[in-house]
Formats: structure tokens, C-alpha cells, sequence
């Protein structure tokens, strides 16, 4: 569709964006998790630096990443040993 500019926010700062159009929503969602992430950070702990709550937001965010990629792999070896033994049943049926 084309590429747009937009503005995020984040942790008050404004970053000038260039983005695909159907990319807007989900980076701007982004930037909405991530503020909200911050906020509910400083309320929680005596911290008061952005820079220090940007990290601990990013580091929560990539450790919950790492995980959810690891699932994923978990759960395709499962699928392909499942996959293997009905391939395995089908040829041995269709074998007799």
C-alpha cells in the first residue's frame, strides 16, 4: 500500500517513523504495551530513570520473546515426531 510518517511516543520521548501503511496499527499497539510496561515499572519500584525503565521493560519483553520462540520449537518437534508415526501408520496400512 505504500509508506506513511507517524509519531510514537515513547517513555516521552517522539519518534518520527516511516512505516508501511498495514504496519501502523501493530506498531502503534507496540508503543502503547510498551509505555503501559514502563508505567506499571515506576509504579512498582523506586525507580525513576527511563533509561532504567526501558531496560527492565525491554529485558521482560525479549525474556517473554525467547520464551514464546521456544515453545513454538517445542511444540513443532512434537507435531513432526506426531506426523512421522501417522506417516509411518498410513504406509504400513497401505503396504498390506
Amino acid at each position: 500500500m505504500g509508506e506513511i510518517s507517524i509519531k510514537i511516543n515513547i517513555a516521552d520521548r517522539v519518534y518520527p517513523l516511516r512505516v508501511e501503511t498495514e504496519e501502523e496499527e501493530v506498531i502503534r499497539y507496540a508503543a502503547k504495551l510498551i509505555n503501559e510496561k514502563i508505567k506499571e515499572l515506576q509504579d512498582n519500584y523506586a525507580v525513576r530513570d527511563k533509561q532504567d525503565l526501558l531496560s527492565m521493560c525491554v529485558l521482560q519483553y525479549a525474556t517473554g520473546m525467547i520464551k514464546a520462540e521456544r515453545n513454538s520449537k517445542n511444540q513443532d518437534t512434537g507435531l513432526e515426531s506426531s506426523i512421522h508415526e501417522l506417516d509411518n501408520i498410513l504406509t504400513d496400512f497401505f503396504k498390506k
